[in-house]
């Protein structure tokens, strides 16, 4: 899937695909950031704005359309199971945005893990009837610090890769 979509943004311009990139599903920001930056090797402050920015367009729509289509999504024919099982699998995993609202949803959010960036943020910030703008400010707090050790873990490990193999 990966590949697939490196492909389809290899023919654009670098910072346009790490834009487009952190607007997409499951990837985000957590994908555009180290391609960004080990792959295209764009400037890792650019990259960071670029990837926010993508990895927030999406969060509003987002955010209203969950809240109004909720039930109606998981009934769509051909992808609506696919949506009851994600919408279980959020539901499962956002304990700590129930338990904590908020700041719950930001460390949800903030952790550079599958499955915990802007888009299951959102879904989790509905399943926890959340009010839109916290849930806005708290998923942008956490896009933000992903962002920021997404960047750091980018910029450190090709260094430390390269180390252990002048070493060897």
């Amino acid at each position: 899937m990966i590949e697939i979509i490196y492909n389809w943004i290899s023919g654009l311009p670098k910072e346009a695909a790490v834009f487009l990139m952190a607007t997409l599903p499951v990837f985000e920001l957590r994908l555009a950031v180290p391609v960004g930056i080990i792959s295209f090797h764009l400037c890792p402050v650019k990259v960071y704005f670029l990837a926010l920015l993508g990895n927030l367009m999406p969060v509003l729509p987002l955010l209203f359309l969950f809240k109004s289509f909720f039930h109606k999504l998981a009934k769509i024919r051909f992808i609506g199971p696919l949506f009851k099982w994600w919408f279980a699998s959020v539901d499962k995993r956002s304990s700590l945005v129930k338990k904590w609202e908020f700041w719950g949803l930001v460390l949800f959010v903030a952790v550079p893990l599958p499955v915990t960036g802007a888009w299951t943020g959102s879904l989790a910030a509905v399943l926890a009837d959340l009010e839109w703008k916290k849930s806005f400010l708290a998923i942008c707090l956490g896009v933000m610090t992903a962002g920021i050790l997404v960047s750091i873990l980018s910029l450190v490990i090709p260094e430390v890769i390269k180390t252990w193999f002048t070493f060897t």
